[in-house]
């Protein structure tokens, strides 16, 4: 079997995005180049088959091998218990930005399971490991910047303290998509927060990229930025 994919994705495999996406993942040397898209599609075909049998032995030399896994997880049909032990077993795998947040995005049973997954998530609350902690981020990212969510999310951003820049440009991106869904919870936490300077402007940033905030909000945002 692991031959038999191995060959498959090195079939879909696309040079001149191999070429582009490398540049998006530096210190990324295992890329074969195959658009996420394509990838996804052969995904749903192993999610239909033994999945098990694939994800207890899937190889993990290439960036697709292990990108595979995680949309295998995501849409296989199984149940919480043994998705999150999946899951728990894929985590340590991750080790650049975009096997974390494709992994995150495509884990949308959570929407189903949201205090079950909020639990699981908590163990990884206090990781020194980078991309634990940028899946910890994410995945209040994807699924918890809501009403129920939106004050301890906050609370939490403000006090993860780690110097990996995976970690801050995820604490930056969660914050500006909090502004955008609860700009005034938001506000108030951007006026008294302990993010580090290169975070919290990098918050700004995005918060002003957006296309659903208002020109008025930009400026006033603008004008926030530290020196």
């Amino acid at each position: 079997m692991n031959e038999e994919i191995r060959k498959r994705i090195f079939e879909l495999a696309d040079a001149k995005y191999k070429e582009f996406h490398s540049g998006l993942c530096p210190n990324t040397n295992n890329i074969i180049g195959v658009r996420v898209p394509v990838l996804r599609n052969y995904a749903k075909e192993i999610a239909k088959g033994d999945f098990r049998a694939y994800l207890d032995n899937a190889r993990n030399y290439y960036y697709e091998e292990i990108m595979l896994q995680g949309m295998v997880i995501g849409l296989a049909k199984m149940n919480l218990e043994e998705r999150l032990e999946y899951i728990k077993k894929f985590i340590p795998k991750i080790d650049n930005w975009a096997i974390c947040d494709v992994f995150c995005a495509g884990l949308k049973f959570v929407n189903k399971s949201k205090k079950n997954v909020w639990e699981f998530m908590q163990k990884y609350k206090k990781s020194t490991k980078e991309f634990e902690l940028r899946f910890y981020i994410v995945m209040m990212l994807d699924f918890y910047i809501t009403d129920e969510y939106i004050n301890e999310v906050i609370n939490i951003l403000d006090n993860i303290k780690h110097e990996g820049y995976y970690v801050k440009m995820a604490i930056a991106w969660t914050v500006s998509v909090a502004y955008i869904k609860y700009p005034k919870i938001t506000m108030k936490y951007l006026t008294n927060n302990t993010l580090d300077e290169f975070t919290y402007n990098k918050a700004l940033q995005k918060i002003i990229e957006s296309y659903r905030v208002s020109n008025e909000d930009k400026d006033i945002i603008r004008n926030m930025k530290r020196k």
